[in-house]
């Protein structure tokens, strides 16, 4: 399965946004992007097309998604009513992996979709190690009886302390049965509040 191996503080430094809890340290020690000496950056004004391809890259990022599964995402959301950034962000926001961290059972995306890849969950009763399987509301998502003795599991509350108010309300979490529930679809004010969707539209209708 291919998917992205740069360093996440990295990203997070060129894109000047943190794509991890990691990063939020190195951001503050380290303003400057990767490359930049001295903190010394160019000062003009950046192009409309670099506005652009930083927020896609940003969000492509944030998802943990590769260019051409980020693309293909944007081309379904433009063929659907509605406005094309808000859909995007849906369909971003149903992805397996994407529940996973919104449900606190990981402390992002990029160790959720390691969780699983590794097989750890059941979707309505069938095992799943595809971190892009979409979810629906009604679909039930639950740890395997055999994950539950895996240390990572065993110590939850210590890696991933609950969290109750930053669960999506379109999500109903059982965190001592490790048992997920999609009870609505979700909407824009659902994501991060600070990404510009419409700039990303903008990009991919150049």
């Amino acid at each position: 399965m291919a998917r992205d191996t740069q360093s996440i503080v990295k990203m997070s430094r060129r894109e000047g946004y943190a794509l991890h809890p990691k990063a939020h340290k190195a951001l503050v020690k380290r303003t400057n992007k990767p490359g930049a000496q001295g903190g010394m950056m160019s000062r003009n004004k950046p192009s409309q097309y670099s506005l652009q391809l930083r927020e896609k890259q940003k969000v492509k990022r944030l998802y943990g998604l590769l260019e051409k599964q980020f693309s293909r995402l944007m081309a379904e959301a433009s063929r659907k009513t509605g406005q094309s950034g808000a859909i995007l962000l849906q369909l971003l926001e149903r992805r397996l992996d994407n529940v996973i961290y919104r449900s606190g059972l990981a402390v992002s995306r990029r160790a959720a979709r390691q969780l699983v890849t590794h097989g750890h969950f059941m979707l309505n009763d069938h095992r799943v190690d595809v971190p892009s399987i979409r979810v629906k509301v009604g679909d039930e998502i639950v740890l395997r009886d055999k994950a539950k003795k895996n240390e990572y599991f065993k110590n939850i509350d210590d890696v991933s302390p609950a969290a109750t108010d930053t669960v999506p309300a379109w999500l109903k979490v059982d965190r001592k049965k490790f048992k997920v529930t999609v009870t609505n679809t979700p909407s824009r004010d659902d994501a991060e509040p600070d990404i510009n969707e419409q700039l990303i539209v903008e990009y991919y209708s150049r």
